[in-house]
């Protein structure tokens, strides 16, 4: 499977209230998002749990009890992270003429 959308961050400003934010492009493990709040990453099942794994509509993030974004502009963000790999092997073949 392979992420095709070009969108790769979104942010939002904490109010001290909301614990559920959406993310809009896909994941292909919970993994794969980076979540920030006021700059500083944040442990995923620790401080977030990920919904939508694998939905080319995204998910949400839901903060866990305690971990509450505060009031902030543009505080919480969501950055997908994907390790860039390639699967096959193209090997280089020169032909002398």
């Amino acid at each position: 499977m392979s992420v095709v959308t070009t969108t790769s961050t979104i942010s939002y400003n904490g109010n001290n209230s909301t614990t559920v934010f959406a993310y809009n492009f896909r994941i292909l493990a919970e993994s794969d998002l980076v979540v920030k709040v006021g700059g500083v990453t944040k442990t995923l099942t620790t401080h977030y749990t990920v919904s939508g794994v694998g939905a080319a509509s995204g998910g949400n993030v839901t903060f866990t009890a305690g971990n509450t974004p505060p009031t902030g502009t543009k505080n919480v963000a969501f950055t997908r992270s994907v390790t860039n790999t390639q699967a096959t092997d193209y090997q280089l073949s020169l032909i002398h003429i």
